[in-house]
């Protein structure tokens, strides 16, 4: 079996190396990446390299969630982390289990052997089960409050995403604003990767609100949008490929 490490500590990634290969020592580990930008470009070019991945979901650039939103991932995930609050979220994508560290050599037996007994089980092979996994329903509106009054917006009239320190805003085509009771990390995984994108830190762009991309220093690329913003819109350097390859329609 062929397995790929998503973990930017490399204590944690040797550790889970060794337990992996302890298990079974004909198992080879194909990749060993250590954030959200060498993944995405790994994955792009290794779709059916590997057999299943262990994910951290902490890394140094952002939530390995944000994985999913750029570039497609049709085999089982096992998650790892210090913190169990990520939880639910790792189930909305094909994830088979969830190890909180500190990982020991049970754990990731456990999660491997549930994983080869899905395989065995199900009728179907594991990679038809884990693209079911996958097609999962966005939102196609969001819940907005204006003084005492609670509107509904529907998601293709929202032009960008935002967040000021911890306060998340919601703009539309019109360019109304509106504070949405959301983090910026949980809306990446609810509306549709093909129309938004997570640009940076701070914004997430709906393709239909872009007017321009502009050639930035330092290899970075600056967002000119119909809707006027305060701040520069840069995409940072690490999802510089990710959104040229959105961009394009791939």
């Amino acid at each position: 079996m062929r397995v790929i490490i998503i973990e930017d500590e490399i204590p944690a990634r040797e550790k889970l190396e060794r337990y992996i290969l302890k298990y079974d020592d004909s198992y080879k580990i194909v990749a060993r990446l250590n954030n959200i930008s060498q993944s995405v470009s790994w994955l792009e070019n290794n779709e059916n390299g590997y057999d299943i991945a262990f994910m951290d979901i902490q890394l140094s650039d952002g939530l390995s969630f944000d994985i999913f939103n750029q570039v497609a991932i049709k085999k089982p995930v096992i998650f790892t982390t210090a913190f169990d609050e990520y939880a639910i979220d790792a189930f909305k994508v094909n994830s088979i289990d969830y190890i909180l560290k500190p990982i020991t050599f049970t754990d990731v037996s456990k999660a491997i052997s549930k994983f080869k007994n899905l395989k065995a089980i199900l009728p179907n092979s594991i990679k038809e089960v884990s693209e079911s996994f996958t097609k999962k329903k966005y939102k196609d509106r969001f819940l907005v409050r204006l003084g005492n009054h609670i509107h509904s917006i529907k998601t293709d009239v929202i032009a960008m995403f935002y967040a000021e320190g911890r306060t998340v805003f919601l703009v539309t085509t019109e360019g109304k604003r509106f504070i949405l009771d959301y983090k910026l990390e949980d809306l990446s995984g609810l509306v549709q990767p093909k129309e938004f994108f997570r640009v940076n830190r701070t914004f997430i762009l709906n393709f239909s609100t872009i007017n321009d991309v502009l050639v930035y220093s330092n290899s970075r690329l600056k967002i000119s949008t119909k809707i006027k913003t305060e701040k520069d819109i840069i995409v940072s350097r690490e999802r510089v490929t990710a959104f040229k390859n959105w961009f394009e329609g791939n």
